[in-house]
């Protein structure tokens, strides 16, 4: 599932990015098809650090080594909102593509955490607040306020929403 900026700038406002996140549901056994699909010297993963990141639960990257440009696999955890969000994904065709992506009052949420892990970071808030201005009328507000609620972001929550007004 695309998450992050990719997801906030699908159902936001967009902007650039240098990396792609992703949640996946990876196993051991997975490992070997994606190291023989993104084969050394273009491209760069760590097979150590990709098997604690399934070991783990954590993350692990994909480096283009002429780009620049990374994705962040992100291991999908038995967390109770991993497990909610993940479950409510969607797929989305994008440039002919089908995307599976969160809903957007996952995305907005994954992003107010994403602000309160790094310290109260503005750019993970203007991205959560920016999906909220662009699908206020069809998000789901029950779920958004419990899972605030649970996941100790309802202060910045209640910001998107006064922010909002105010527009």
């Amino acid at each position: 599932m695309v998450t992050g900026s990719l997801a906030s700038s699908l159902q936001g406002e967009p902007r650039s990015t240098h990396d792609i996140d992703l949640v996946v549901a990876m196993t051991h056994a997975a490992l070997p098809d994606l190291l023989e699909a993104f084969p050394p010297p273009d491209f760069y993963i760590d097979e150590a650090a990709a098997r604690a990141a399934i070991d783990e639960k954590h993350m692990f990257n994909l480096v283009s080594i002429a780009e620049g440009d990374k994705v962040d696999f992100w291991m999908v955890t038995e967390e109770p909102f991993d497990e909610s969000r993940f479950s409510r994904k969607r797929t989305e065709e994008v440039l002919g593509l089908a995307l599976a992506v969160p809903s957007p009052e996952d995305t907005i949420l994954a992003k107010l955490q994403w602000s309160k892990e790094t310290g109260g970071s503005e750019k993970h808030f203007i991205d959560a607040l920016r999906v909220y201005e662009v699908q206020g009328s069809i998000l789901d507000h029950q779920y958004l306020d419990e899972w605030a609620a649970r996941l100790d972001v309802a202060d910045p929550w209640r910001r998107i929403k006064e922010q909002a007004e105010l527009l």
